[in-house]
């Protein structure tokens, strides 16, 4: 930095601390000197094909040597010219600290682009045009989703032991991170890797700029939604949406080898064990315990599958969300946001291992979306896994399918963009009118028996309703009643008390709350359920429930707290 501008030695930024060596092209870290003057390279310009060429001082970045004219530095002589182009040190903190903050590659994106090298770092950026799979803002004003792919694409030395030879990687690690309108909190889903479903049809974009269209599969692993038959990352987004509902605005992806270079970037990753294990497929070796994992070894502890549980990719899960939250505490320390060479490190590491979406595929993208982030206070941040049960068309289960009833209560409440730390409160309260209605035995879809009636606004709802409810749910004894009597606000269901059971199968599949369940007397002698479709039915397929309540026995984990693996 100037004369104009300098500080007190002690208070030197540590973003003023890289320079540019233009004899060798690199940049490097300057350390403080406790004299007035850095012993850094002048500013003398070099004269190269009549266009000077400047050394950096201290305290600048390309973008603010680019603004600053030649002579002695002042310009055209304003203060608050000069003001404009260095950034006051009270702001550039601030950015620094509110940039660290959801997902371990926001957090460096959102450091990297406040304060180191832009051209280099930007040229580390892979990205990927998935076309309208996501979007082309950085950050909407509602509801923001990213999804986290960790593929198993081999790249790096010592990486000939993981992963398919060469594939172009499949999604084996997969995060839905879904952030509230108002930024306060977040939820990270994680969708198993052997997951069946279907992938709808993706248009891809070709390295000669013409479009392709993969054809979708039916009941397949959910990991081949990416690197099979040419898919790209926006078939596992449309994939994600046609599951959830939920539309994903950008992707992040990373490949085996940014474990081992971004947990050796932030010094080690901390994790703890319930007991000491020693497991000869992933070399994983540690004790009880604390432990702090690196490189190999940190690799090693999110991908053993064999030392935790029930040995399954679940299991694996729980793991890999201990891990990130655990990244997350250590990024967001002071240890780390305060040591500029620590800083430099993760930047590098982590914009050489992320490939994104062209919607954020520069450092400048990537800062304004850390720190629109970043304000989110890892209590708030809550791991969730996707409900799902074993596969019952497998003998012997290997793969997973989705959970209806739970699935659909959680992709509600994402929709909805109601906080999991919120619902975690209100379930006491709720508790009491589930157990009273809706806990109990429940009958097979098959049985039901139900006339649906449209009550509400949306015209041929109880028709869309009924074919849903056939082809889809497997109810064949629905039955199209066309328009109920008169407009209802709230959609109802009337029951016997002999079909209680019935009942709460088709709350399940409806969505409905405790309070839309209306029981007769055992003198109605209802031969079939009634269902009236009310003013807050919003088409097929789309929960009703009016209470926020997340799925029963769901397993959650804050990123501020340490959990240890068992």
């Amino acid at each position: 930095m100037d004369a104009h501008s300098r500080g007190r030695a002690d208070e030197t930024d540590p973003a003023d601390q890289w320079v540019l060596n233009q004899q060798t092209g690199n940049y490097e870290l300057r350390p403080n000197h406790s004299g007035g003057e850095s012993p850094g390279p002048s500013r003398t310009p070099r004269r190269s094909g009549g266009r000077g060429e400047f050394v950096t001082p201290p305290g600048e970045v390309p973008a603010q040597r680019a603004r600053r004219p030649a002579g002695n530095g002042r310009g055209h002589g304003s203060p608050d010219a000069r003001r404009g182009r260095v950034q006051p040190k009270s702001r550039r903190r601030k950015a620094l600290l509110v940039s660290g903050g959801v997902m371990a590659f926001v957090i460096v994106a959102g450091t990297a682009g406040a304060y180191a090298l832009y051209q280099k770092l930007n040229g580390n950026l892979d990205t990927v045009d998935v076309g309208d799979a996501g979007s082309k803002n950085i950050a909407s004003d509602g509801p923001l989703n990213i999804l986290i792919i960790g593929t198993d694409k081999r790249t790096g030395e010592g990486n000939e032991g993981y992963g398919d030879k060469g594939s172009t990687g499949h999604a084996d690690t997969n995060i839905l991170f879904h952030v509230s309108a108002d930024r306060t909190n977040a939820t990270a889903m994680s969708i198993p890797r052997d997951l069946m479903t279907d992938i709808p049809d993706c248009a891809t974009r070709q390295a000669d700029g013409s479009e392709k269209v993969v054809p979708g599969s039916r009941n397949v692993r959910f990991n081949v939604s990416l690197g099979q038959e040419g898919r790209d990352p926006g078939c596992t987004m449309r994939t994600v949406k046609k599951i959830t509902g939920l539309s994903v605005d950008h992707f992040m992806m990373v490949d085996f080898n940014a474990v081992k270079t971004l947990s050796t970037a932030v010094g080690g990753v901390e994790v703890c064990l319930d007991k000491a294990v020693k497991d000869p497929d992933s070399h994983l070796d540690l004790p009880a315990g604390v432990s702090t994992v690196e490189g190999e070894d940190a690799l090693a502890f999110v991908r053993t599958r064999h030392s935790f549980g029930n040995q399954s990719d679940l299991d694996r899960i729980k793991v890999q969300q201990q891990f990130i939250g655990s990244m997350i505490r250590r990024m967001k320390s002071d240890d780390t946001l305060t040591d500029p060479g620590k800083l430099y490190d993760l930047a590098d590491a982590a914009t050489k291992a992320l490939t994104v979406d062209s919607g954020i595929g520069s450092i400048k993208k990537l800062t304004s979306l850390g720190q629109e982030l970043g304000r989110i206070d890892t209590k708030n941040i809550t791991f969730v896994t996707m409900p799902v049960k074993d596969n019952p068309a497998e003998p012997t289960p290997v793969t997973v399918v989705v959970d209806p009833r739970k699935s659909r209560q959680l992709f509600a409440l994402m929709r909805s963009d109601t906080s999991l730390t919120e619902v975690k409160k209100k379930e006491k309260a709720e508790k009491s009118k589930r157990e009273a209605v809706l806990d109990g035995s429940r009958a097979e879809a098959a049985d039901i028996r139900v006339d649906v009636l449209n009550g509400g606004d949306i015209a041929g709802a109880a028709s869309a309703t009924v074919t849903w409810l056939q082809n889809e749910q497997g109810v064949p004894q629905a039955a199209n009643k066309a328009n109920a009597p008169a407009k209802i606000e709230k959609t109802t269901l009337a029951y016997a008390p002999g079909q209680a059971d019935r009942a709460r199968t088709l709350a399940d599949i409806m969505g409905l709350p405790a309070s839309a369940l209306k029981q007769g007397t055992a003198g109605t002698g209802l031969q079939a359920m009634v269902l009236t479709l009310g003013a807050d039915y919003e088409g097929v397929g789309v929960p009703l429930t009016g209470s926020a309540e997340a799925p029963e026995d769901m397993q959650r984990a804050s990123a501020d707290k340490a959990e240890c693996a068992k």
